[in-house]
């Protein structure tokens, strides 16, 4: 049997909050000395920590004590659902430390400042230099003209929306013209890419199929990587997060994606995306 005091020292929780807790019937002292004071035993122990995860997820002391009154209260299942809530947080944390740092370094994720029609232009002579001929006379097939094609992509950069996307993804404008407008590597690098992206999307799908979390955590993480490379980010957090709001919004994109990787991909993929990221 542990006294008030040595609960107090092994958990960390106060004495005047043991007391409460008796006081509210959310947790009893297993007896009562002749003296009045209260002594817990292991089972005690357990159902303070129970209550501690709860508290952690910064449930109210009464609807703690609600769920665990209820006869059909199932500790095993009550401990795997804050496990997961608790990865929760945890990943909506590691997001916002990601984002204090991109701060702390300048980067200024709050800026949406509309590209001027030079950088426009600048950005669109850098496209076309860098496009294959075969991929250019495509774009003139089915445009008419350099020029026709030339007007579509400076169209792109009316939509605010996605402009202000785009300065959300690099941490402003500066660096998204930077990013646009250096080399994109050779045909060989992007096909690397290419081809490594895509076998992130066979172990997203092992992970569906297999109901491997681990591994769906750790395609995230190298999908982060990989479109690091492909978009020249710093970091990936906020296109992978928009990437997963396509998936779950624009049915032909979801197609798409099932098409080539299986069916119930595109789901997986943002679903994983946003567990990772804690969204």
């Amino acid at each position: 049997m542990k006294t008030v005091k040595d609960v107090s020292e092994i958990t960390g929780v106060s004495i005047r909050t043991l007391r409460y807790y008796d006081e509210i019937g959310l947790l009893k002292p297993t007896e009562l000395t002749e003296a009045g004071y209260r002594l817990y035993d292991n089972k005690a122990l357990e159902k303070l920590q129970e209550i501690m995860f709860f508290r952690e997820l910064e449930f109210p002391l009464m609807d703690i004590k609600k769920i665990m009154d209820d006869p059909n209260y199932n500790k095993e299942q009550a401990l795997l659902t804050q496990k997961t809530l608790l990865e929760h947080k945890r990943n909506r944390l590691n997001g916002i430390i990601e984002l204090i740092t991109d701060v702390m370094k300048g980067v200024h994720t709050m800026s949406f400042e509309a590209f001027s029609k030079e950088e426009v232009q600048k950005i669109l002579d850098h496209t076309l230099e860098n496009m294959s001929i075969e991929s250019l006379e495509e774009q003139i097939q089915t445009f008419g003209s350099v020029e026709k094609y030339r007007e579509y992509l400076a169209s792109g950069f009316a939509n605010e929306q996605a402009i202000a996307d785009v300065f959300k993804w690099y941490g402003g404008k500066e660096k998204a013209i930077q990013a646009m407008t250096q080399s994109n590597g050779t045909t060989e690098e992007i096909k690397h890419e290419q081809d490594e992206n895509a076998q992130i999307y066979q172990q997203f799908m092992t992970a569906k199929e297999t109901n491997n979390a681990d591994m769906a955590h750790s395609a995230v993480e190298m999908l982060a990587e990989n479109y690091k490379k492909l978009f020249a980010l710093d970091n990936a957090r906020n296109i992978l997060l928009d990437l997963a709001k396509e998936y779950l919004q624009s049915a032909k994109l979801a197609e798409i994606t099932d098409l080539q990787y299986g069916e119930g991909c595109s789901e997986y993929v943002a679903n994983a995306i946003n567990r990772y990221y804690g969204a």
